[in-house]
């Protein structure tokens, strides 16, 4: 979490908020709430071609990709996040206390940051890891060309890194992608 004004308020406050607000994303963790950083053209299209690739991938199966418009509630710790991409199999579970949040992503997907990082790789993860129905958490780096797989294994959770010229296997998804698809950018301006 980084270093943001918080609000003090109720879940059924929070859910009015981004209801009133939908130009600005917030968190919500145990009543804290904060707004969400914007994030730079790289973050955008690193989570914008990884969304791509998955989907076009999931053709013809019962899983679809989600943009980070869509909150993932986790009950278990009093959460609310807006991942940079989920995918879902089977039909979406919604959450009890919001009708705007699911609660049964397969896959999170988060594009690190500088103000993000940190979270992402720490308490965020923490939290992730008690949404039952998680097999895999990715972790795009902003720094290089690296992604991080995190699978569960029952209750354990081990790590493949991906590099460039490799590809990335999403097995709950029973897909690969190529690592530099996720980091290309047609659109780079010249130096």
């Amino acid at each position: 979490m980084t270093a943001q004004r918080k609000l003090q308020m109720s879940y059924e406050e929070y859910v009015r908020l981004e209801a009133a607000t939908p130009e600005t994303k917030h968190e919500f963790l145990r009543g804290q709430v904060w707004a969400m950083a914007g994030g730079t053209p790289e973050h955008a299209l690193y989570a914008s071609n990884l969304l791509r690739h998955i989907g076009n991938l999931l053709s013809g199966k019962p899983c679809s990709p989600f943009g980070s418009d869509l909150r993932v509630r986790i009950d278990a710790t009093d959460r609310t996040t807006y991942p940079d991409a989920i995918v879902i199999c089977g039909p979406r579970a919604l959450s009890t206390t919001d009708p705007l949040a699911v609660t049964n992503p397969v896959v999170i997907v988060e594009v690190t940051s500088d103000s993000t990082e940190a979270d992402d790789r720490g308490e965020k993860f923490a939290h992730y890891r008690h949404v039952s129905s998680l097999k895999e958490y990715v972790i795009v780096s902003h720094r290089q060309r690296r992604i991080e797989v995190y699978r569960r294994d029952g209750n354990t959770w081990t790590l493949r890194e991906y590099r460039p010229r490799e590809e990335v296997e999403l097995a709950s998804l029973g897909v690969r992608l190529p690592v530099d698809a996720v980091y290309d950018d047609p659109t780079k301006p010249e130096p």
